[in-house]
């Protein structure tokens, strides 16, 4: 099946075994964000939003969706200042990633891309790993760059193998 999410398991990110700090940090990050996007692909939109795991509520769209609101949130909002609002959100505020009952997978991937391009714009940008960023709305706590890449990388690395999960309950298919 091909689909907007399909990624071939030989286009995943290569790590530098012997590069700076950056560029082992950005390629770990892009490698864990290849990683999620194999255990989506050819997958229906009904498998994406399924939740197999019950009682758990957890589906891959709702964590592509809650991908794509931790790579704004560190990136835009928290690096970048840029004070986006979040993508999916209840009348009362609260985040909505995880509601996905018709919610549409091709719409959460191309954010989540969307996201994860912009986000290596403004790595890229940095001066340094060194440079402060700040999560809104206290703004009070800040964080390094590298901080936040090592942050990331542990976010999807958790939420990859929940993907694990979810996908060998879909249809079996388990691996990195």
């Amino acid at each position: 099946m091909t689909d907007a999410y399909a990624l071939a398991d030989a286009a995943r990110t290569e790590i530098p075994r012997f590069g700076d700090e950056r560029a082992t940090l950005t390629a770990y990050l892009d490698y864990q964000r290849d990683t999620f996007a194999m255990k989506c692909a050819g997958l229906s939109a009904e498998q994406l939003r399924a939740r197999p795991l019950l009682p758990s509520t957890l589906s891959l769209l709702g964590l592509a969706r809650h991908l794509a609101e931790v790579e704004r949130s560190w990136f835009r909002n928290g690096l970048a200042d840029e004070a986006r609002p979040g993508f999916w959100k209840h009348p009362d505020g609260s985040f909505a990633e995880f509601d996905v009952d018709d919610a549409d997978p091709g719409e959460a991937f191309t954010i989540w891309r969307g996201e994860c391009a912009h986000a290596r714009e403004l790595v890229a940008a940095a001066p340094s790993l060194d440079v402060p960023g700040y999560l809104r709305p206290s703004g009070e706590q800040s964080w390094s760059l590298r901080w936040i890449l090592l942050h990331m990388i542990e976010e999807y690395a958790r939420h990859n193998g929940h993907a694990d999960l979810l996908r060998e309950r879909l249809d079996g298919r388990t691996g990195e």
